[in-house]
């Protein structure tokens, strides 16, 4: 199976795609406060869930869903139609680091996708050209809550701590004017929404493609359960170019 597939059904229950609330993510973009007819883009937005709540939010917004995976992008369709939020939303399947737009944007995503432009730092880069004078960002990422192991972040990543993560994103002329970090109960409804909904596909679907869903969900669940559980934070930061 395909490794986006896979993510695909993973996170066929979670949309949102990230440890982080449906109420706490109206909350994220309601303190963007965005003008009538603004412009939204999702850098990497899977389902495009954060950019369906901004154009339920502000029904005269337009937004821009950029992504590799057509698995996600056909079940962000599939939403949009179901929302009425289909003339509003334009799905891209263009890696982000090749999307261009002729026009600015009020507020940019990028909810745990910054691997796709090398990390945060290249992340707010990229960002910074899409964001119009005085716009936003909101982006998530995240951050090691205590020190791992070298095992432990070799295999999960490099992050800072909460503080060095801050400091890394305003350090490229960015200002925080809100934020919010997913607490224990935001990361276990996703961990085991997205371990849970891949058990119950592959038990669904036996034969090779079952097995390695159910593999993959084992691996997952090890990694969680016994590695970053508690160790690994998530902060969804509110930010502001200047």
């Amino acid at each position: 199976m395909e490794r986006e597939l896979i993510s695909a059904i993973a996170h066929h229950d979670h949309p949102i795609a990230a440890p982080v609330s449906p109420g706490n993510l109206d909350h994220l973009l309601r303190r963007a406060a965005l003008p009538e007819g603004a412009r939204v883009l999702d850098l990497g937005c899977g389902e495009a869930e954060w950019a369906l709540r901004a154009l339920e939010l502000v029904p005269s917004a337009t937004a821009d869903g950029v992504d590799v995976s057509s698995h996600a992008l056909s079940s962000a369709e599939r939403a949009a139609v179901a929302r009425g939020l289909s003339d509003r939303l334009s799905l891209h399947q263009v890696p982000a680091t090749e999307f261009a737009a002729s026009e600015p944007y009020d507020l940019v995503l990028c909810i745990g996708a910054t691997h796709a432009f090398g990390g945060l730092k290249g992340t707010m880069e990229v960002v910074a050209r899409f964001v119009r004078p005085g716009g936003l960002a909101l982006v998530g990422e995240a951050f090691w809550e205590r020190p791992p192991s070298p095992e432990l972040a070799e295999t999960i990543g490099i992050y800072p701590d909460l503080a060095g993560t801050v400091a890394e994103v305003e350090s490229g002329g960015w200002l925080t004017v809100h934020g919010h970090v997913s607490d224990a109960g935001e990361w276990d409804d996703y961990e085991w929404s997205w371990t849970g909904t891949l058990a119950r596909w592959a038990a669904d679907n036996p034969g090779p493609d079952g097995e390695q869903a159910l593999a993959a969900m084992r691996e997952h669940r090890e990694m969680w359960l016994n590695g970053y559980r508690g160790l690994l934070g998530f902060v969804s930061l509110l930010l502001r170019r200047v």
